[in-house]
């Protein structure tokens, strides 16, 4: 079964440019292309849509106030992906329920890895986006190599993954990085949110840079 997406961004070029590249990929079907917030909304109210690509700005509604009708009236998982990366996006496309933030100049397997992330559960959120992300909770130069958690709490194995994680990594990425397989980044990702008693991994993320939950 293919993953159903939607594409919305007021840029013609954008639309059908991401269209014709995510359609190059035998997993993906792009069920519809729109030029707003509100069309993107009332399709997914009406079609079966796994995952929303959401540009930010964007006429008549933008992609975070699309987010959060989205998650709030429909099954389908918001990606924001833009060419933008305030602060003020970040904040409340993530507060909304977006489950990655991406921006557009990614190569399009870096695209296509995220949208597969998202829908099996996962969050991404680019290193770039973190890095705004830490700045704007107030921390702007949090030493990962000393994190500002109590350390006690963790194995060893379970601080390397927060590590990657807080890197931006990718549970694959992790998984070559510490030799270990990617069921058992899961199984540790696991025992993380279990410890902490977060969400998912954005939070860990957060969590490892900055020592706050919420």
């Amino acid at each position: 079964m293919k993953i159903k997406v939607l594409v919305a961004d007021d840029n013609s070029f954008i639309r059908e440019g991401m269209r014709i590249i995510l359609n190059s990929f035998d997993e993906f079907e792009v069920v519809a292309t729109v030029e707003d917030g509100t069309q993107a909304v009332e399709f997914c109210k009406t079609h079966e849509v796994d995952v929303a690509l959401l540009d930010i700005r964007m006429p008549r509604m933008n992609g975070v106030e699309a987010t959060r009708l989205l998650t709030e009236a429909t099954e389908t998982k918001p990606l924001i992906l833009t060419t933008f990366d305030d602060d003020e996006y970040i904040n409340d496309a993530i507060r909304f329920g977006a489950k990655g933030y991406l921006l557009k100049n990614n190569d399009p397997e870096r695209i296509r890895d995220a949208i597969r992330s998202i829908y099996h559960g996962h969050n991404v959120l680019q290193n770039v986006v973190l890095d705004k992300l830490k700045l704007s909770l107030g921390d702007p130069t949090p030493p990962v190599n000393k994190p500002p958690i109590d350390v006690s709490l963790f194995t060893e194995r379970e601080l390397d993954v927060m590590a990657g994680i807080a890197k931006g990594l990718s549970n694959k990425e992790i998984s070559k990085e510490l030799f270990i397989s990617e069921g058992t980044v899961a199984n540790y990702i696991t025992s993380l949110l279990n410890k902490t008693g977060l969400e998912h991994r954005t939070q860990i993320a957060i969590y490892y840079l900055t020592g706050r939950t919420r």
